[in-house]
């Protein structure tokens, strides 16, 4: 199992995403600036991923101050949580960790401050295993959608380095494959950080699992000359009503999933699912320099004087989405999660 974030003798680390995978290179986050960069820079990245790393962050950061006053512990505990989630706008799982750990230390605010910090940093640890056993319990519901012999589309990457586990939408296909089914996935490359073509591709590849990269515009070309049985994406959001976002792109694959009559799943955990907004626009988009898209990994590719834009995500309606996949089981329209 491919890990983003470990402890090791009482640090903690990350792999570098961005150098993968040309690189392996772990970094050690010594404080909270150093995972809130990392967050911003996609060092560590997937939705599952930065909540544990937002978890994981306030507790480096809070670390200095277990000997200081009650007060101060507080205020900088809500300092560093600001900080953190402000760092991408569109992951729920972001906020949703934080909050949880937030609620830890208020619960426990009567005890000395070295009491909160280790009931923080226990809390950190059982959000991280909690996703493990969900990315395991996602993996196997998925497998009632995936027949014996299947050729699968994906986008992005949600695979180990996107969770703490096996992963959400690659979990399965990769769980399908461990049980002897014939898969074979067309993996988008995901312009413009291309991280089904560095990650996604490297993680299949280290699990032995036959896929085939293509580029993001040859998705409609693909469903129409090849037996294509599902497209199965991950969520960094998804609405009260089944609208998700996810990775740029994916709208567009889901509109040719349904002009091609092919079922497209959501994979995530349901702490992606944000009860607090009715629909798909109430989601804040993130929206990225437009030098991810004149460049190329420092390579340039258009004129600098070109306007461009880079939105990260894209929200795709609950209309065009066949099932919802999460550890309580498959969610079908109307969507109903409660």
């Amino acid at each position: 199992m491919i890990k983003p974030l470990f402890w090791e003798n009482n640090q903690l680390f990350i792999i570098d995403q961005t150098l993968l995978p040309v690189e392996y290179k772990r970094i050690e986050i010594k404080n909270h600036l150093d995972m809130a960069d990392a967050i911003k820079r996609l060092a560590i990245r997937g939705a599952p991923a930065i909540g544990i790393a937002a978890a994981a962050g306030l507790v480096v950061g809070l670390k200095p101050f277990i000997n200081s006053d009650s007060v101060l512990f507080f205020e900088k505990l809500n300092e560093i949580s600001t900080l953190l989630n402000s760092t991408r706008p569109t992951a729920v799982n972001l906020s949703w960790a934080l909050k949880r750990m937030k609620s830890v230390a208020e619960l426990a605010n009567h005890k000395p401050v070295p009491d909160i910090w280790d009931r923080l940093y226990r809390e950190a640890l059982n959000i991280h295993r909690e996703d493990i056993e969900m990315c395991q319990t996602i993996s196997r519901h998925g497998q009632s959608i995936i027949p014996k012999k299947a050729n699968i589309l994906t986008h992005c990457n949600t695979g180990g380095l996107a969770t703490g586990g096996l992963g959400t939408a690659l979990g399965i296909i990769i769980t399908a494959y461990q049980l002897a089914k014939d898969i074979h996935v067309y993996v988008d490359e995901t312009r413009p950080l291309l991280q089904g073509a560095r990650l996604t591709a490297w993680e299949l590849s280290e699990e032995k699992v036959p896929h085939t990269l293509i580029s993001d515009n040859m998705a409609a070309y693909v469903m129409s000359t090849r037996k294509i049985d599902a497209v199965i994406v991950g969520a960094d959001r998804i609405a009260a009503n089944g609208d998700a976002a996810n990775k740029i792109g994916t709208y567009g694959l889901a509109i040719l999933a349904s002009y091609h009559s092919v079922p497209f799943y959501i994979a995530a955990p349901s702490s992606t699912i944000d009860y607090s907004i009715q629909s798909g626009q109430e989601i804040i988009i993130e929206d990225r320099d437009g030098n991810e898209v004149r460049n190329i990994f420092g390579t340039q590719i258009a004129p600098l004087n070109s306007p461009a834009i880079s939105p990260a995500f894209d929200v795709t309606p609950n209309k065009l989405i066949t099932g919802i996949i999460t550890e309580k089981g498959i969610f079908r329209k109307p969507y109903n999660f409660l």
